[in-house]
C-alpha cells in the first residue's frame, strides 16, 4: 500500500503539481480537489484522517499544535509533513517522492516530519 497525500490549503500548488508530474502514480490530492478552502485546521486534520491521507502543510504556526491536540484527545492521524515556506520546492518534491517510494504508510502514523530534511518531531502521549 502506498502513501496517499493531502495538500493543506496553504501548501504551494506548484509542489503538488511537480510531484504529480514526476510520478503520476502518486495519489496527492490538492486542497481545491478536497474543498479545504476556509476549513479549520482541526477539520483539515480530521478530513485527512478520514481519507487516510498524510497531510502536507506550510502552516508551521498552528498545524503542529492542532496535531498535538488531536493525538492528546486519543485520535489518530496518517501523519503530517511540514514544509517551510522558505524550502526549495524541488527539494520538497524529491523528499515527497523519496518518502512515497521507500516508506510504509504505517511508519508515518501519528508522526510529524519536516521536509525536505525528514527530521522527525516526536510527541509523547
Amino acid at each position: 500500500m502506498s502513501i496517499r497525500f493531502q495538500a493543506d490549503n496553504d501548501l504551494t500548488f506548484a509542489i503538488v503539481k511537480a510531484v504529480r508530474r514526476r510520478e503520476p502514480a502518486i495519489d496527492f490530492a490538492s486542497a481545491q480537489q478536497s474543498e479545504l478552502g476556509g476549513v479549520s485546521d482541526p477539520e483539515v486534520l480530521e478530513q485527512a484522517a478520514r481519507n487516510n491521507r498524510v497531510l502536507v502543510s506550510h502552516d508551521m504556526h498552528t498545524m503542529i499544535s492542532h496535531f498535538r491536540d488531536r493525538l492528546a484527545a486519543g485520535r489518530n492521524s496518517p501523519g503530517l509533513l511540514m514544509v517551510s515556506q522558505k524550502a526549495v520546492a524541488a527539494e520538497v518534491v524529491e523528499a515527497v517522492l523519496f518518502l512515497w517510494s521507500v516508506t510504509d504508510p504505517a511508519d508515518l502514523h501519528n508522526q510529524v516530519y519536516y521536509l525536505p530534511s525528514l527530521v522527525q518531531h516526536v510527541f509523547t502521549r
